[in-house]
């Protein structure tokens, strides 16, 4: 059976999801739909694309990803289905997919807007219906043209040095609020010391146990980049940081 995973910002709260799965069961029978979440901010592209490079390829090959966070709706951005690493993906071409295509070989197709395509929806209306015909086993170049270029990448920070200081930021902020940075470990030895805002959090922790109730730590998180927390609480809440927010890690 085919596997299509759905990325959205359209909430639970209202009919869009539901409509957008009707689309897909309709045209696929059979498939499995598997919600990787619909609680991305509004128009967040950046949060989407950690989210949907996060979790794509814990999927099996020739899952089709079905990603929509669309800002630019029924605009000049340029709406694409293509295949990476075994995977298939569909969506705007506005940066969404920077992570997945990194590295990556693409072939992709640039869909045709269906003629009573409502402009303000079409993730019922466009990517769904060419999501579906994937999961239906039509190839991917029956779906468009070829796309001449590749996806578009959204232009990120990357850390530097300054002096014997590493600075990064924050790129994502999950819902317990642990602050995501692009920190990764080759950056940042087990003897530096982090820092958020002039505040010292101190050293790489393993887990949020090493520190009492209420105390900042810094881990590599699951997602395999130093994350800075509050044991039993929110560290964006506590320190006022969002994303882009500066983070150092102090190597002498």
């Amino acid at each position: 059976m085919s596997i299509i995973t759905i990325l959205t910002d359209y909430g639970t709260t209202d009919s869009y999801v539901g409509e957008m799965k009707g689309v897909l069961l309709s045209a696929a029978p059979g498939a499995t739909l598997v919600d990787i979440t619909h609680s991305i901010p509004p128009g967040d592209i950046a949060s989407a694309d950690y989210v949907l490079s996060r979790t794509w390829a814990h999927y099996p090959a020739g899952t089709v990803h079905l990603a929509v966070v669309d800002p630019g709706v029924g605009g000049a951005r340029v709406a694409i289905a293509f295949r990476a690493r075994a995977h298939f993906f569909v969506g705007p071409d506005n940066g969404l997919f920077s992570g997945v295509i990194r590295g990556a070989e693409v072939e992709a197709v640039v869909l045709p807007t269906p003629r009573l395509a409502a402009p303000t929806f079409h993730g019922r209306d466009l990517f769904g219906p060419a999501a579906a015909a994937l999961a239906r086993g039509e190839p991917l170049g029956a779906l468009g043209e070829r796309y001449a270029g590749i996806p578009r990448r959204v232009s990120g920070t990357v850390p530097h040095h300054e002096g014997k200081v590493v600075v990064g930021e924050v790129i994502y902020i999950d819902r317990y609020g642990n602050l995501i940075t692009n920190l990764t470990p080759d950056l940042v030895p087990v003897y530096a010391s982090l820092e958020v805002e002039s505040l010292i959090v101190g050293p790489i922790r393993t887990t949020f146990g090493d520190v009492p109730s209420g105390s900042l730590l810094a881990y590599i998180g699951s997602g395999g980049t130093v994350e800075i927390a509050v044991r039993d609480g929110s560290a964006a809440r506590r320190l006022g940081l969002g994303v882009g927010g500066k983070v150092k890690a102090r190597l002498g």
